[in-house]
């Protein structure tokens, strides 16, 4: 069985979307409440960076591509 080489990232890719999400999460909090603390430009560059690797690699697995 032959994978794709861009489906071997799919994993990786939504452990990262779920640590950039509670990274955004938490940055937006301290943005709020105490905004001198906030590293809220740092969080969209990670933001855009995931959003390019899972755009370029794929979100998706091998087995949930071929059912669709």
């Amino acid at each position: 069985m032959k994978t794709s080489l861009k489906n071997q990232y799919a994993q990786a890719n939504q452990a990262l979307i779920g640590i950039v999400s509670a990274v955004l999460g938490y940055n937006l909090y301290q943005a709020i409440v105490h905004p001198e603390k906030s590293h809220l430009i740092i969080s969209i560059v990670l933001l855009g960076i995931t959003c390019y690797m899972c755009k370029y690699y794929g979100y998706k697995t091998a087995k949930e591509t071929e059912e669709k």
